[in-house]
Parts: C-alpha cells; structure tokens; sequence
C-alpha cells in the first residue's frame, strides 16, 4: 500500500482508513518507508510497532471537573479547564486534549472569538519594575447578573507577572489605594506606571497632581500617559484573559459576590504566574521574572520602612475642630484632643477605618495620630 502511495495510485487518507490509523501515522510509516527506498532496502522493510497508547486512564475527578467546567453557561474555555485540571489537580493536559475529549462526550465546543488585527506591538521594557502597566475592566463577571463590576489589573511590562489582580463594587480611589500598596509590598516599587488619562491619574489642572498622582510620587514612583488604548496592548490583552476565564468559572462555582471572587482571583493569578507558559517570552512569567533578577536586570525598590506607609495610601481631607471639640468622621461626630479651629487631616483608608493626622504626610517628619476609628489602618482586613 505504500507502494501504490508512493506511486500516487492511493492518497493517505485512504491508506489510513483501510489500515485504520490516523493520517498522522500513516505519515510516519510513509517517511520511514521512504528511507528504507533511499537506501534501496524496501523489501525488507517492515514497520515498526508504534508501542500503542500506554497513556493512564484519567481519575474521574479529573472528568467530573472537566464536565463541570464545559458545561458552564458561558463555558470555559479549552485552555482554561487545562489550567484548572493543572491548578486543583495536579494533572497537566494541553488543550487539544480537552478538545478531543469534549467532542467525544458531546460537550461544549467553545468557538474562539473573531477579534480584529492588533496593531504593531511594542517590545517589553528589558527590566522588571521600570513599567508596570494599570487598568481597569468593567465587565458582568457574575452569572445571570448585568451590573458590571470593575477588576483592576497591574501587571509588569518586562516579564508579564500579573503583579495585582482585584474586583471591587465600584472603581474608586481607595481601590486603587487597596490595590496598589499590596501590590507593592509583594513585589517591591517599580519606577512607572503605565495609565490611560483618567481623573484618578491626570488632573485637570496643568503641573497638578492627583492624590493617587501625590502618593505615588512620595514614593519616587511617576506616570506614563497612554494616548489610547490601544498603546496599552499588555493589559489590554489581561482584560480578555480574565474575561474569558472568570464568568465560566463563576458560573461553574456559583460564585454570586465580590469578596468570594477575590479568593478566587488570587488564586488563578497566582498559578497564572507560576505555572503558565507566555506565548511570546517561550516561558512562564515567573521563570522570566527570575531571569531578569538574575542577569541583573531588575530596578525595583523594596517596601520602605516608613511610617507614612498606611497614611500615604488613604483618601486625606482637611478637617476643622468645631467649637465642641469634634470633627466629622463616618457620618458621625467625635470629640478629638486638639483645640477649636485647628486644621487637621482625616484619612479613610481602604479597609474602612479613618485615621485624623495633626499633620500631612511629609518625609521630614513622623506621623502624629489624633484619632483613630475602626480596625487598625496597618494591619488590612481579613478578605474571605
């Protein structure tokens, strides 16, 4: 038969039905058929065994999963009940293998979407921590629900680890104060972040600062203003990675409320950076984090023992001692130890507790707290 294939009187779709092979072997046996005609020894040629599938059966979790995430309305995608086979199981599969097995059991074949032609990219910057990229993705992440909660992401230009990963009710300044220290105290303070033009970033005001603008340049830390969104491609590309991983795997869960999604995203950040190879960088985003830190090329700057720390990263208010000796703090009123008419500053930090300074923040000095109401502003909350 292989003869008449090599003669053109049979193609290798039929030699591969009538043998009942997959084309793929027939293409192997036809090369080493081939050989053995160079070397003029296809008379004695036989095939050789191809040792048969010797894979191990998959565990029924590992099915029990995979139906649960395929069956998902939206459903997951492919590649992402790989990654979860990987993450919770511990077994590692390719994609095309969780395709092979969805359309043998009937499943949900998942369509990838048509997306229009990126625009020419721009390299990564060759050291960690001199661009971290920041944004935020409105999106309905929970199932049967429309309200579109915001996830922000930040992630660093050189190496592509997703340095913070976190939806919140709504896209306000202290998410951003909650987002960001955290981030910063993992990884240590890059030298710029990359940002669109909005009012938490850009003042309206020319040579002004936001407070978001003012805190990080306390710390030495500047912005970079894209012109639209297109220029920030990386994060951008991060959107559709969540977007298409966490609404299947929401709806596989049951997943209905923020504080819960947040343990999740942790998680999938986490394994995301550990463990899953980067198309463009042929490695995974911490193997290329290490890489960096080990030629040297790494500007980032350890978390500063600083006493400004949990008061930097607050929404500050000048306040005035009324003639009863109070100041407003949480719709309420309360006696402080300063006289009527002093100028102080209120802090709401991100875990809902505020905190009444006699002072700004200034690097020359210490901190000197008045007032403090509700849980400690160093130490964060609990998240469930």
């Amino acid at each position: 038969m292989l003869a008449q294939l090599r003669s053109h009187r049979l193609t290798v779709a039929t030699v591969a039905e009538q043998l009942g092979l997959s084309p793929r072997r027939c293409y192997q046996l036809y090369h080493q058929y081939l050989r053995a005609c160079g070397r003029r020894q296809q008379g004695q040629w036989t095939p050789k065994p191809s040792g048969g599938n010797r894979r191990p059966a998959w565990a029924p979790a590992v099915e029990q999963l995979l139906r649960k995430l395929l069956d998902a309305r939206p459903p997951a995608s492919y590649s992402f009940a790989a990654s979860e086979v990987h993450r919770r199981l511990g077994l590692k599969l390719a994609r095309a293998q969780v395709r092979r097995w969805a359309h043998q059991h009937d499943l949900a074949v998942h369509a990838r979407p048509v997306r229009p032609k990126a625009p020419v990219k721009r390299w990564q910057r060759q050291a960690i921590g001199e661009l971290w990229q920041l944004d935020a993705s409105p999106h309905p992440w929970f199932p049967g629900s429309d309200l579109q909660y915001p996830l922000l992401d930040l992630i660093d230009d050189c190496s592509r680890v997703i340095t913070g990963a976190r939806l919140y009710e709504r896209e306000l300044l202290l998410s951003y104060f909650d987002l960001l220290p955290a981030a910063f105290a993992q990884y240590g303070l890059p030298l710029c972040l990359y940002v669109d033009c909005h009012s938490f970033f850009l003042a309206q005001q020319p040579d002004a600062l936001t407070q978001l603008g003012w805190a990080l340049k306390f710390y030495d830390i500047s912005l970079l203003y894209a012109p639209n969104p297109q220029a920030k491609g990386k994060v951008e590309r991060l959107h559709l990675f969540w977007q298409n991983r966490l609404p299947a795997l929401f709806a596989a869960e049951a997943i209905t409320n923020v504080p819960h999604a947040n343990a999740w995203v942790a998680q999938l950040r986490e394994h995301h950076n550990l463990h899953e190879k980067h198309r463009e960088l042929a490695m995974t985003p911490h193997q290329a984090w290490t890489r960096a830190q080990r030629e040297g090329r790494s500007v980032l700057r350890p978390q500063p023992p600083c006493p400004w720390w949990p008061y930097v990263w607050s929404l500050r208010l000048p306040v005035k001692v009324a003639p009863d000796g109070t100041v407003p703090v949480a719709n309420q009123r309360l006696k402080i130890a300063a006289p009527p008419g002093t100028k102080l500053i209120r802090c709401q930090h991100p875990n809902g507790s505020y905190s009444v300074l006699a002072a700004p923040p200034r690097k020359d000095t210490k901190p000197l707290v008045l007032l403090r109401y509700g849980p400690s502003p160093i130490t964060p909350l609990p998240t469930a």
